[in-house]
């Protein structure tokens, strides 16, 4: 079996409160859906200020999904770090540990928006050490241990179900990240196909004398819907691949490197691009198995606003017409 993933971010561009309220409840029940027919994850996201009302509460809506499933894992990629309250965000993840008996997966990264840290008061031009203070605090309260945190004693309880602690990955591009996540011990989530950077991460495992391994993506990870008809599915809902691409594009240096970046412009452009994919059941059938060990499937049910009734028919495509075929 490859790997499954339902991805949400919940983008509307509409963003009227009901129909965001609409789609957020959908988003649990396709994932109460997903889970019940054996997909692994749930993937989200955060992003602040956004017109377009893209989640920037990942971690309420990883506790809401865990209410409604039993056994799905929850990826929030990426969580900004340097956004948080360290000890807050300590007991934050170590309730939802429990609550889910260890199925949240953090990647902490520091983002990429300099407006989203003066929305929330904190230094841009120092978030590399905000980072640095929120992963160590992070590691150091979840042994449940007193410790001093800004000068005095703290102890944050309860601890976390998962042992040493709940699980946590350094996401980035940057060689700042590997250095970060080998000199903590930490896993490195690098957020593009970058084998240079693995090795780079594992030189300074051995450096620092600690243990660690790298989650890359393949070289490619599209953004898949499911349709029976894809050029049908292009004319109708291409729009809504196009926004959510075009608003991600915008807030990206050139420096960023992102296994879903696109340049596109247009919708025929998005198409060819091959970033964004509207794809046959037949189609995602011959994408798994092409991908070998190394298969991934990421479903976008509700991408840029699409419409949920339109979801629902990719995401029963996918466990009716596809993961069958791949279990058998």
């Amino acid at each position: 079996m490859p790997v499954t993933v339902i991805r949400f971010n919940l983008v509307d561009p509409a963003a009227e409160p009901a129909s965001l309220s609409a789609r957020y409840k959908a988003a649990l029940e396709m994932a109460a859906y997903a889970d019940d027919r054996g997909v692994g994850t749930v993937q989200t996201e955060e992003h602040h200020g956004a017109a377009n009302g893209w989640l920037p509460s990942p971690l309420t809506f990883a506790g809401a999904v865990f209410g409604a499933t039993r056994r799905i894992a929850v990826t929030v990629s990426a969580l900004i770090g340097p956004l948080y309250d360290p000890l807050r965000l300590a007991e934050d993840i170590a309730v939802l540990d429990l609550l889910s008996g260890g199925r949240l997966v953090t990647v902490a990264g520091i983002g990429y928006r300099q407006a989203e840290y003066d929305a929330h008061g904190r230094d841009w031009t120092h978030r590399g050490k905000l980072q640095d203070e929120v992963l160590e605090t992070l590691l150091t309260a979840w042994t449940g241990e007193p410790f001093e945190y800004r000068g005095r004693t703290v102890q944050v309880t309860p601890r976390p179900f998962t042992q040493p602690h709940p699980l946590l990955l350094v996401g980035g591009s940057s060689k700042a990240a590997a250095r970060r996540a080998a000199r903590l011990g930490l896993p490195l989530f690098p957020s593009a196909y970058l084998p240079e950077l693995e090795a780079y991460y594992q030189e300074r495992l051995a450096e620092y004398g600690t243990e660690g391994w790298c989650m890359m993506p393949p070289a490619k990870v599209p953004l898949l819907h499911i349709a029976e008809d894809p050029d049908r599915a292009w004319a109708q809902y291409g729009e809504h691949l196009l926004h959510e691409a075009r608003m991600y594009a915008s807030w990206q240096s050139a420096d960023i490197r992102s296994a879903v970046r696109s340049a596109a412009t247009g919708v025929e452009e998005l198409r060819r691009e091959g970033v964004y994919r509207i794809v046959t059941p037949d189609e995602c059938v011959a994408l798994a198995e092409a991908g070998g060990d190394q298969a991934s499937l990421v479903l976008h049910p509700l991408c840029g606003g699409m419409p949920v009734d339109e979801g629902w028919r990719s995401l029963h495509l996918l466990a009716e017409q596809v993961l069958p075929r791949l279990k058998g």
